[in-house]
């Protein structure tokens, strides 16, 4: 039984996985807490999209549940896999508790949504599959998450130009993306859709 929809507690989850005392309990509710709130504000000046606010914000606290089996020295991870691999990592978890849908979020966040042929292209040590946000709220935490760094804590929210130059390092597919999702959430209302635009209409379009 999935219990995406139910009134579940993402705070007691991921003390679950990391107790009391880990310090990559507190990185991850700490950086969970500002990508929640960077997507709400985006759903109060656009109400239209209509998302899940409940999931949106249970799947923002859980996004990142998998960094702990990366080895990541500067955010206190000491797993074996690069960190690449802590999205599919973060849903393997999820799904064991029953929570699908907060687990294709893990998945699907990293770099903008990785394509099969990206991890082909790339050689990536992950499955070859396409791990894209297709829901409004996958998407919408995939959007949120780039504003903040968890190295800094948090402290400076990055500037669009930051973002999009961060990510076109690894591929310009996910600078543009992100700039599809950009132009996404901050349409006026009554805006026409380019639904052309859309990068992720399916893995046969995915660069």
């Amino acid at each position: 039984m999935d219990k995406s929809n139910a009134n579940i507690d993402p705070e007691a989850i991921i003390s679950r996985v990391y107790p009391a005392g880990n310090p990559t309990r507190d990185l991850l509710l700490r950086h969970g807490d500002l990508v929640a709130r960077k997507a709400l504000m985006v759903l109060d000046r656009a109400p239209w999209l209509e998302a899940d606010r409940s999931f949106v914000v249970q799947a923002a606290v859980l996004h990142d549940i998998g960094i702990g089996r990366t080895r990541c020295p500067d955010l206190g991870c000491t797993g074996t896999l690069p960190y690449v691999c802590h999205g599919v990592e973060g849903r393997k978890i999820l799904d064991r508790l029953d929570l699908k849908r907060h687990g294709r979020v893990c998945e699907c966040h990293v770099g903008v949504g990785i394509s099969a042929r990206q991890v082909v292209r790339q050689h990536l040590p992950l499955p070859v599959r396409d791990m894209v946000p297709f829901s409004v709220e996958e998407r919408l935490i995939c959007y949120a998450d780039k504003f903040f760094s968890k190295t800094d804590n948090g402290r400076h929210e990055k500037t669009i130009e930051e973002i999009t130059a961060g990510l076109a390092r690894y591929e310009a597919a996910y600078a543009d993306r992100f700039l599809t999702l950009h132009r996404m959430f901050n349409q006026a209302p009554g805006d026409p859709v380019d639904s052309s635009a859309d990068p992720w209409p399916g893995g046969e379009r995915l660069p």
